[in-house]
C-alpha cells in the first residue's frame, strides 16, 4: 500500500530532502538499485585490478560459481594499495551489524559471464528504476551485459538476502549523502532508507536538489553543519562525492557565506579541496557517530567510457556498440583521478572511527559494455545530426540496469554484513 509522507525542508530553501516512502517491497529494491542514483545526473566524470574471464561455453549454477586459475594480480599505481589500507582496517571488536566475513578481498577477482544467476531481477519486475536507466524497454537489443557475475579471487560475494537485511536494519535509519538527485524513503520493518543531496558533502551553490547545474561551482571549505544537522541519528550513513569534482580546473573555495555581499573566493588544487572536506567528513563521524552502534562507508568513484581509443580500438568511438568487458588487465581510464583516490585512502585510513570504503571503481572500469548507451529516455528531442551519429549522443556515464550497479550494491551488502 503506497503512502505519501512529507519531508523536511531545507531552511530557506524550501526543497525537501526526502520524498515519499515506498513500500517494503522497494527496501529490498531501493538497496539493490541505489548506487544508480548516486550518479543520476549528467556529470563527466581505482584500486586493485580484477580480472576479466571470457564467457564460458557453459552457464554455471549460483550453487556452484565458475573459478578460473589464480593470474598474477597488476597493481595500479599504487593507488589500490592505499584504498585498501582504508578499506581493511581490522576493528578490535565485531562491526556493528556484521554476522559474518567475507573471508577475502572482495576487491579482487574477475569478470565471469553467469546467465543462470545473472541479472538478480527483471527490468519490467522493478517499478523504481529510472528512465534513464531502463535500456531494455528503450530497445537495447543485446543482453550480455545484464548476465556477467563478480566473482572474488579466494571467496564468493555472499548471496543477497533480503530477510536478512531487513531484520538487521529493523529500527534503523540508513541514509545515503551525495550526489543523488533522486531523494527516497523506503519504510518497512519501521526500517527507513534515505537519500540526502549534497554533492560537493559541504555547502556550494549547488546544494539545490532541482536546479544545480551550475557551471561555475563553489564549495564553502569544510562547511558541512547545515547538511550534517540532517544525517544525524542515522545508524549507517554512506557517503560519496567524487563527480562533481571534475571540472579541469581548480576548485573555488569561499571563506565566508554565501550571503556575504562581499565573498571572499580563494583557488585550491583540486586534491587539496577534496581532501579538506573529506577531513571535514571524518571529524563530523568522529564527533557524531558511535562506532559500537552505528556505521559510516564512503563509496568510490564510477568511471566513464568516452574514447574507444583508451582501451585500444582505434574506431574514434565511444561506449556506443560496446558488447563486452575491456580484456587488459592494466586498463585504467582517464576519467580516473590517481590522485583523488589516494586521498581517499589516506584520509580515511587516518579516521579514528571506521570509514569502510566501499571499492567499485576498478571493477568497474572494465565494464565499457554496460552504460545505457543511446538506450534511454531522452529528456530533449534529437537533432538531425545526433540521430545520424548515434555516438554523439550516448550516454558512458550512466548504467543500465539491472546490470553493474547491482555487483556495486552486493559489494556494500557484503561490506556491511560481512566485513
Amino acid at each position: 500500500m503506497m503512502k505519501a509522507q512529507h519531508g523536511h525542508g531545507v531552511p530557506g530553501g524550501g526543497h525537501g530532502r526526502r520524498a515519499p516512502f515506498l513500500t517494503s517491497y522497494a527496501l529490498t529494491l531501493a538497496f539493490i538499485t541505489f548506487v544508480s542514483l548516486l550518479y543520476f545526473k549528467d556529470f563527466s566524470s581505482t584500486l586493485h585490478q580484477p580480472f576479466l574471464h571470457h564467457p564460458p561455453q557453459r552457464h554455471h549454477p549460483r550453487a556452484s560459481p565458475h573459478r578460473s586459475r589464480p593470474r598474477p594480480h597488476v597493481a595500479a599505481a599504487g593507488v589500490g594499495n592505499v584504498v585498501e589500507k582504508a578499506a581493511s582496517r581490522a576493528p578490535e571488536r565485531r562491526l556493528p551489524f556484521a554476522v559474518g566475513a567475507a573471508g577475502c578481498d572482495i576487491s579482487i577477482g574477475e569478470w565471469v559471464y553467469d546467465a543462470a544467476a545473472r541479472p538478480l531481477y527483471l527490468e519490467e519486475e522493478c517499478p523504481y528504476i529510472q528512465p534513464q536507466l531502463t535500456c531494455k524497454e528503450h530497445g537495447r537489443p543485446d543482453t550480455a551485459y545484464r548476465h556477467w557475475r563478480w566473482q572474488p579471487r579466494g571467496c564468493d560475494l555472499p548471496s543477497f538476502n533480503a530477510t536478512l537485511m531487513l531484520e538487521m536494519l529493523r529500527g534503523k535509519r540508513m541514509l545515503f549523502v551525495g550526489d543523488s538527485l533522486n531523494r527516497g524513503q523506503a519504510k518497512d520493518y519501521n526500517a527507513t532508507i534515505e537519500f540526502y543531496w549534497a554533492p560537493f558533502l559541504a555547502e556550494s551553490n549547488s546544494d539545490d536538489a532541482v536546479v544545480h547545474r551550475v557551471a561555475d561551482r563553489i564549495v564553502r571549505g569544510t562547511a558541512i553543519e547545515n547538511h550534517a544537522k540532517f544525517w544525524k541519528g542515522a545508524d549507517v550513513v554512506v557517503f560519496n562525492t567524487y563527480l562533481w569534482w571534475m571540472t579541469g580546473q581548480k576548485m573555488k573555495i569561499l571563506q565566508g557565506s554565501f550571503e556575504d555581499k562581499s565573498k571572499d573566493i580563494i583557488e585550491m588544487e583540486t586534491e587539496d579541496a577534496y581532501g579538506m572536506v573529506l577531513n571535514a567528513v571524518v571529524k563530523w563521524v568522529e564527533n557524531n557517530m558511535n562506532p559500537r552502534n552505528s556505521r559510516a562507508f564512503f563509496v568510490t568513484m564510477s568511471p566513464t567510457h568516452t574514447r574507444s581509443k583508451d582501451w585500444g580500438d582505434d574506431s574514434d568511438g565511444n561506449c556506443y556498440n560496446q558488447t563486452t568487458p575491456i580484456k587488459d588487465l592494466s586498463y585504467w581510464g582517464p576519467g580516473t583521478s590517481k590522485g583523488l583516490m589516494r586521498v581517499i585512502g589516506e584520509v580515511f585510513s587516518a579516521s579514528k572511527v571506521p570509514v569502510g570504503v566501499v571499492n567499485i571503481t576498478q571493477l568497474s572500469e572494465y565494464r565499457k559494455d554496460a552504460h545505457t548507451q543511446i538506450y534511454k529516455k531522452q529528456w530533449n528531442p534529437l537533432t538531425p545530426e545526433q540521430i545520424a551519429s548515434p555516438k554523439s549522443y550516448a550516454d558512458c556515464t550512466h548504467w543500465c540496469l539491472p546490470g553493474l550497479q547491482d555487483t556495486w550494491n552486493e559489494v556494500l551488502y557484503t561490506k556491511l554484513f560481512f566485513p
